[in-house]
């Protein structure tokens, strides 16, 4: 271990104390992310398509949680959430359904230093299915503090074959209803007052704009979550985006749309 404490947001210390951790962590406190370069440092330095950036679960972790607190990723993929666990200080559980993306997600943590010595683990299963609780109590935990879930944005990338990935949903009501039971099922673990942050953007599909965002938005307000803040993030650098910037400008002229540069990043609490 390192002998330095977790990085911690102590609201009741002193105000210069809080400042300077802002500062230090770069910690967004607005609605609107402006970030131009994913963060590809130690095990994150390979990329894979369509995979998460280390800055969305980072600022969450550093907003709404504290050293040693469990977030739960629902949709964890290539591992970058539980990564930035270990990076943290935060104990990380997090589910797959693809077998050999998870084996890259535990390749990567294996391949991350573990400063802080919290758990990290990572599941092959469905997050439809998997009895959450049984999960957590085998781990020693009681709840989750924080459910981070970066669901597929329907069809736009195919993350696998599983019959069960989302990616994989014949229809946008298919993919709302399986959304809706990974969403009921960490809920069941998530504790009073405890956050989901929900990440997501929109689709463009035979000449109209999908506004998939909101209609996930949506499905998760029915559980009866208050929303705490809708922040957009905009990405500048991604690997489709450099290597083919003018044909994405073109297409966007020749079929009368705008350019996607954008995702939400949709902060829930859960009600008392």
């Amino acid at each position: 271990m390192s002998g330095e404490a977790p990085p911690n947001l102590d609201l009741k210390g002193d105000f210069k104390d809080v400042l300077r951790f802002l500062e230090e962590y770069d910690v967004q406190v607005d609605s609107l992310w402006i970030i131009p370069k994913r963060d590809n440092i130690g095990s994150l330095k390979e990329l894979h398509h369509g995979e998460f950036i280390p800055q969305i679960p980072r600022q969450a972790m550093l907003r709404f949680t504290k050293p040693y607190d469990l977030v739960l990723d629902p949709f964890v993929g290539y591992g970058t959430t539980l990564v930035e666990c270990q990076r943290l200080g935060r104990h990380g559980v997090g589910i797959e359904i693809e077998h050999g993306i998870a084996e890259v997600a535990k390749a990567r943590l294996a391949g991350e230093s573990n400063p802080y010595n919290i758990k990290a683990d990572i599941i092959v299963g469905d997050s439809r299915r998997l009895d959450f609780r049984c999960v957590l109590d085998e781990r020693g935990f009681k709840e989750a503090d924080i459910v981070i879930a970066h669901p597929p944005y329907l069809d736009i990338i195919k993350y696998g074959g599983h019959q069960n990935n989302l990616c994989n949903m014949p229809s946008l009501e298919s993919y709302l209803r399986a959304y809706g039971e990974v969403l009921d099922n960490a809920l069941k673990v998530l504790s009073r007052n405890g956050y989901y942050v929900l990440v997501i953007g929109d689709k463009y599909t035979k000449g109209e704009w999908v506004p998939l965002g909101f209609y996930v938005m949506n499905e998760t307000i029915k559980r009866g979550l208050k929303i705490k803040a809708i922040c957009v993030k905009n990405f500048e650098e991604t690997m489709a985006k450099r290597r083919r910037i003018h044909l994405w400008r073109y297409r966007a002229l020749k079929w009368g749309t705008y350019f996607f540069k954008h995702e939400y990043v949709i902060f829930f609490q859960r009600k008392v």
